[in-house]
């Protein structure tokens, strides 16, 4: 993987971890709804929801560096490489949001990371 390859991707999945938090962050600050869901006030408070509009403009910015990623590396090695974004939005979950991670989490998350370094050192 060139280094303009491991940007692009660094990149993405910093991306996809913003856009990923920025909807949780809006849709938690939505206030309830009185007398259950109600589709049309739902679609009215996330159409005027800042956050969840940074998380739609990560993911369109995202996008477009995907793209540009996908035309310099082959796709059996970049996606598995994107997989690095689960371990972020756990990360970030715990650091940011305070969730609570558990062992077996923690322990699923390092798998996928482990597994992801296989794949990028076979590629090489």
């Amino acid at each position: 993987m060139t280094f303009t390859v491991i940007v692009l991707v660094a990149f993405s999945i910093v991306l996809d971890v913003i856009g990923q938090l920025c909807f949780k962050l809006g849709l938690d600050r939505l206030p309830e709804l009185e007398g259950g869901f109600r589709l049309n006030a739902f679609w009215g408070q996330v159409f005027n929801a800042p956050l969840l509009w940074c998380g739609i403009g990560a993911y369109v910015i995202e996008f477009f560096v995907w793209l540009e990623a996908l035309s310099r590396a082959p796709l059996s090695l970049l996606f598995p490489a994107a997989a690095l974004a689960y371990c972020g939005v756990v990360l970030a979950g715990k650091l940011i949001l305070g969730e609570t991670v558990s062992r077996r989490r923690w322990l699923g998350t390092w798998v996928i990371t482990a597994g992801v370094m296989l794949v990028c050192v076979a590629h090489a």
